[in-house]
């Protein structure tokens, strides 16, 4: 199958339809996606799936899904590693990063929908999450991985889980801005993270093997921006010959022979990031041979064994193919979020009005 070519202002409406509208129908009655039907979902994988409605026009459908979240936000802020059908499926920890990324995925629909209602809303929810998480960081900066089941620190630091709670932090310090309540102190947690995740390698993987080989310690702290523009080029440089396989994408793992459909995506919003945008167009093209017609997308291929692996294709899946799409085509007005670091000021804060409809794909 040929691959996919987008550029700026070329959004294939038609052809991602189908993508949007098996997140649509994987959603369930209560708001929740799973990874898909009969599986579980996690805040995470959720949120992801919630941006991939919000680019497709289904502005109802995600602000159900981040009800969803509100609705069973623990007191505490945080949310279980997993839940099914309406019931936690695994009460063994609560992540950082999965809790922090609701601020990712709720300033992401306000970019795109202009709700300022929703945004509003949602607001003691992500300061409820942004609280939990940084009361797990560290004087070093660090943020813990997780807490257990007794709320207690699981005291390890992840290089990819940190990364994503760093672009959470620029998230959730323009939602404070933008409803009028501005958290300077999460300025200064996001600050002594990025140094950590810049300056301080031996606050990571403490306590179990180092997690380089796995492809998204590589390129998440470009996609988020802990690592700036004027470098992320040569650190993508770097190991690139590590990571990507020509013509069909990025590994989960350097040495394993296995490329997966997300990670591709999230490189191609990386090499954006670092102004690589021929590259950008090449790896994506390369994806959409795992697509089926009805827009599903597999989790990824083994090449060596020339099949694909696992027998899955998730909701998270299909909404990284959009949410690459969208970075490449610049389609919404989200399409900068993984590219650019844009930290509101306070004074230059300029409330949006309502939007009172929404495009659909």
């Amino acid at each position: 199958m040929s691959g996919l070519f987008l550029s700026k202002g070329l959004f294939p409406q038609e052809f991602f339809r189908p993508t949007v509208e098996f997140l649509v129908r994987a959603q369930q009655q209560d708001g929740s996606i799973p990874w898909f039907a009969g599986g579980h979902a996690d805040p995470w994988d959720h949120v992801e799936s919630a941006m991939g409605l919000s680019i497709g026009g289904e502005f109802e459908a995600a602000e159900n899904a981040y009800r969803w979240l509100k609705n069973t936000q623990l007191e505490d802020g945080s949310w279980w590693a997993a839940y099914r059908d309406g019931e936690v499926d695994n009460h063994e920890r609560r992540e950082t990063n999965f809790v922090a990324y609701i601020a990712t995925g709720v300033w992401h629909h306000f970019l795109i929908s202009e709700n300022q209602g929703f945004l509003r809303e949602m607001w003691p929810c992500v300061q409820g999450a942004i609280e939990f998480v940084l009361a797990q960081q560290s004087p070093h900066g660090e943020i813990n991985w997780a807490v257990n089941a007794d709320g207690e620190a699981m005291c390890d630091a992840l290089v990819t889980g940190c990364s994503s709670i760093y672009k959470s932090l620029e998230c959730a310090v323009n939602i404070s801005v933008q409803v009028g309540s501005p958290r300077p102190i999460w300025r200064d947690a996001r600050q002594a993270l990025g140094e950590a995740l810049r300056k301080k390698p031996e606050r990571f993987d403490r306590t179990w093997e180092s997690k380089s080989r796995y492809s998204m310690d590589w390129f998440y702290p470009v996609l988020t921006g802990a690592i700036p523009p004027a470098k992320a080029s040569a650190h993508l440089q770097k190991r690139w010959g590590d990571f990507v396989e020509p013509g069909l994408g990025c590994r989960c793992v350097s040495d394993e022979p296995w490329v997966t459909v997300a990670e591709s995506c999230e490189l191609t919003m990386a090499l954006l990031a670092a102004g690589d945008h021929a590259r950008a167009v090449t790896v994506y093209s390369w994806l959409h041979q795992w697509r089926e017609s009805n827009g599903e997308y597999w989790t990824g291929y083994q090449f060596a064994e020339d099949l694909l692996w696992p027998d899955e294709r998730p909701t998270w899946t299909a909404a990284a193919i959009l949410l690459a799409a969208d970075a490449l085509t610049e389609y919404t007005a989200a399409h900068r979020l993984f590219k650019e670091v844009c930290m509101l000021d306070v004074d230059a804060a300029k409330i949006l009005p309502e939007r009172s409809r929404a495009q659909s794909l």
